[in-house]
């Protein structure tokens, strides 16, 4: 970050993994993004939220008032000239050091025990470096059906219970999905970080980091015990999917035969299923309380 921002940036713990917050223009979703990520992360997290010059002045007020009663340790930076999506996430990356970082899109809703369970992922396999949780918007990551932006009426803390019973198998994925990933701090400094030269949006660069931490042996996992909202997905930047197109020819049909074929369709019924067999008042919901 520019030097002006340098007392504001959350510093990484050993261990502790970084929350980042790419602030958005969008100040409903962001308040929403807030408050289910005050009710559903551990006290004391990390969090940095980041502006590229975007918010507006209500945004910053939602900003200042969350910052004055949040349990987490969060700071917030706000550049006074825009340098682009891709450009402000790497800088910001970069910024974390080899910390593990869980990038969460402003306008996603967090469910209880997410990023204890992002943790996890990484955890149990070295190699793996990134990890999406599923999503009703996550395209390949995305439940109930594959692909499709689906609204869901199900209360958050069922989708978290639901997801937690799962067996942690952590299969892979094309690439890496916007909504919400946690991304290995190692691996990332490893194949240098997003190309910000090349592409303007995280979802062009994100796609692009996951080709090339494949191409050295990491993997990109579905982190199927965890699961975050989002009402849309990401998009590309104008000229990004093609300059995608030239540097990884294989890529679009790749992708294509993964939404055709659905590898993942036995998974997705399952968790349909464990879903539907909860009862409300189980007491497996204080797996996910959090401390004060």
């Amino acid at each position: 970050m520019p030097a002006a921002a340098q007392p504001g940036i959350v510093q990484p713990v050993d261990g502790q993994p970084v929350v980042l917050i790419p602030v958005g223009v969008d100040e409903d979703a962001l308040d929403a993004c807030l408050a289910a990520l005050e009710a559903s992360t551990p006290a004391g997290t990390r969090v940095w939220l980041a502006d590229d010059a975007q918010a507006g002045p209500r945004a910053g007020a939602i900003i200042d008032g969350w910052l004055a009663r949040t349990r987490m340790q969060a700071a917030h930076t706000r550049r006074t000239r825009s340098i682009g999506e891709a450009a402000h996430l790497d800088e910001a990356l970069r910024a974390c050091g080899e910390a593990d970082v869980a990038v969460l899109a402003a306008d996603a809703r967090v469910t209880p025990g997410w990023l204890l369970q992002l943790s996890a992922c990484l955890a149990r396999d070295p190699m793996i470096a990134t990890a999406t949780p599923w999503s009703n918007a996550g395209e390949a990551a995305a439940w109930p059906r594959i692909g499709e932006i689906m609204a869901l009426d199900e209360d958050p803390s069922r989708l978290a219970r639901a997801c937690a019973q799962l067996p942690p198998r952590h299969p892979e994925l094309p690439a890496a999905v916007g909504h919400a990933v946690m991304v290995r701090g190692s691996a990332r400094t490893r194949a240098g970080g997003l190309d910000a030269a090349s592409f303007h949006s995280w979802y062009a660069a994100l796609t692009d980091v996951s080709l090339r931490l494949s191409g050295l042996g990491w993997r990109n996992a579905l982190c199927e015990t965890a699961f975050v909202l989002r009402d849309d997905e990401g998009r590309a930047s104008d000229g990004d999917m093609e300059r995608l197109s030239v540097r990884w020819p294989a890529w679009h049909a790749r992708l294509a035969q993964c939404l055709m074929d659905d590898p993942l369709a036995g998974l997705r019924a399952r968790l349909g299923q464990t879903l539907a067999r909860l009862d409300t008042g189980s007491p497996q919901a204080d797996l996910f309380s959090l401390p004060s």
